[in-house]
């Protein structure tokens, strides 16, 4: 695909997600009768797009984004501000407009709102619903078309005991739409995802895990949109450093979710990673987003499937967890066993993983791709327990974990999670040591790119020994970085973890000795260079 068929294909889509969310939040659709006025979205040109200059989702305290009607709409229910323990808040297709003032669910962990399907909450300009820290969860339950809007929904859950629990559509529900809401200062997520849900215009700001959690008891969640959420400053646990490597915090995290468009979102500030699909998502789509000044990396992308990363922004992302990561260079962006795979039945089925026309501004690295060698389904260290892989049906938890089968065909490859056919391209690259910090470093990791792995040992009857990921990551499997920018003291890691090589090895001709590795054909590089080895 051209880069002009490319550019024109996410114009369009940026431009019809943007109109159905701007639709969609006007009129409500069918019962949903709240009269509410939305930020208009630009005209669509035919200017070939870019990545943003500036945050293009500034919602948090943007009165213009999260007031409503300050009028009940017609045959509303109105529930006026205090203690509204006694209203009926589950009867089918009504809308229930929420005075301004504090309104509060009673005493006890379980007192919440249990919507009925077709029900949609507005709040009017001031309307707050708190939980005081009582109630553990604001709307509950598993009816479907729910729209909640207009409202600032904070203070829900227990500090410190509701890990991965959420406040807002806490069971998950479908076709949900939450909208102009400030969700703020709540145990757990602000808010939980399920299929064919749609989260537009919202501030989800200082929650204690999570500003949001796509994730399903029930199993895979579908068709999601996230359009122009301001994700501020969550993780106030740091449950990293609470539980090292529970991989439990951050802005917000993806688990098994097929097709998502994830466009025009603010993420900053989120204590560890910034945005996160984690296990068997596939299909995303991530453009136009602004991820700024999180404390570990911007966007990670891990054991999952088939995605465009196209025209977003990284700014100072690692620079806060960079130094102490151990030797493994932190970076905006983090490819982790993943890749494009046709067999995989999502979005963007296509040769490459697209990793295209981003700007990287002052990050604690640029972007790595990483393959864990011993880390595939039926291994012990495969954390994500449960799950295998989703290209063959025959690859499963017990045949992927039975010695004599792993070292054949199809499981020898059909059990792994691989880093495979990633391009990336067309991107800028700026990196300047001092704007970064003190600390900053090639011996703290300061820096990278690459595409590497590690030498296998672990389980012993593992087919994936010695050098044999990193040989097939680095050259064998279809990942290539060219065509780029790049402006500053950057190194670059290839192989194996570990192997630091200048600009001019990344670019020389890939070799056995594993010396040199052939990247990066017509980019160019300015700017002082460190002494990288």
């Amino acid at each position: 695909m051209t880069g002009q068929h490319r550019a024109a294909r996410v114009s369009a889509a940026v431009a019809v997600v943007g109109a159905a969310v701007i639709a969609l939040a006007a009129c409500s659709g069918g019962p949903h009768a709240a009269n509410t006025a939305v930020p208009q979205a630009a005209p669509a040109t035919s200017a070939v797009p870019q990545a943003p200059v500036t945050p293009p989702a500034q919602v948090c305290g943007n009165k213009a984004i999260l007031d409503g009607s300050a009028t009940a709409p017609t045959g509303s229910v109105q529930v006026p501000a205090g203690d509204n323990s006694t209203v009926n808040f589950a009867q089918p297709n009504t809308t229930y407009w929420f005075a301004p003032g504090v309104h509060t669910l009673g005493s006890g962990a379980y007192a919440n709102i249990d919507p009925a399907s077709n029900d949609t909450y507005v709040g009017a300009p001031g309307a707050i619903l708190d939980g005081e820290h009582e109630n553990n969860s604001a709307f509950d339950g598993s009816a479907d078309h729910v729209l909640i809007e207009y409202l600032t929904i904070r203070n829900f859950g227990t500090w410190g005991g509701d890990q991965q629990e959420g406040v807002v559509n806490h069971d998950s529900g479908q076709y949900w739409t939450i909208a102009h809401d400030s969700v703020i200062d709540n145990a757990g997520a602000g808010v939980m995802l399920g299929s064919y849900d749609k989260l537009t215009w919202n501030c989800l700001q200082g929650n204690q895990q999570y500003g949001f959690n796509a994730y399903s008891n029930a199993g895979e969640i579908t068709s999601i949109v996230l359009d122009h959420n301001e994700i501020a400053g969550n993780d106030t646990y740091d449950y990293e450093a609470k539980q090292e490597g529970c991989g439990c915090s951050g802005g917000g995290k993806f688990w098994n979710v097929v097709n998502a468009t994830v466009t025009n979102n603010w993420v900053v500030n989120n204590k560890s990673v910034g945005l996160w699909a984690d296990t068997n998502n596939a299909g995303f789509e991530i453009v136009g987003n602004f991820i700024q000044n999180n404390q570990e990396v911007g966007l990670q992308y891990e054991i999952s499937y088939n995605a465009i990363i196209e025209y977003n922004t990284f700014k100072q992302n690692g620079v806060s967890g960079g130094p102490a990561n151990g030797g493994f260079p932190t970076s905006a962006i983090y490819i982790s066993e993943s890749g494009s795979d046709s067999r995989v039945n999502s979005n963007y089925r296509t040769q490459s993983f697209l990793i295209e026309h981003n700007v990287f501004d002052d990050n604690w690295g640029g972007v790595i791709l990483w393959e864990n060698s011993n880390r595939f389904c039926g291994s012990p260290d495969n954390s994500s327990t449960g799950y295998c892989t989703m290209v063959d049906p025959k690859a499963t938890l017990k045949t992927c974990a039975t010695p004599s089968l792993i070292k054949v065909q199809p499981y020898v490859s059909d059990c792994r999670w691989k880093t495979q056919n990633v391009l990336v391209a067309y991107n800028d690259f700026t990196f300047t040591p001092a704007a970064v910090g003190a600390r900053c470093a090639v011996s703290t990791g300061c820096g990278y790119n690459g595409v590497f792995s590690e030498y296998g040992s672990d389980p012993s009857w593992s087919p994936f020994q010695g050098d044999l990921v990193p040989n097939d990551i680095t050259f064998h499997q279809n990942n290539q970085f060219k065509d780029n920018t790049y402006v500053g003291q950057w190194c670059f890691m290839g192989w194996q973890l570990g192997t630091s090589v200048d600009w001019t090895q990344w670019r020389g001709p890939a070799n056995v000795n594993n010396s040199q590795f052939g990247q990066d054909a017509g980019s160019v590089h300015s700017g002082a260079s460190w002494a990288c080895s």
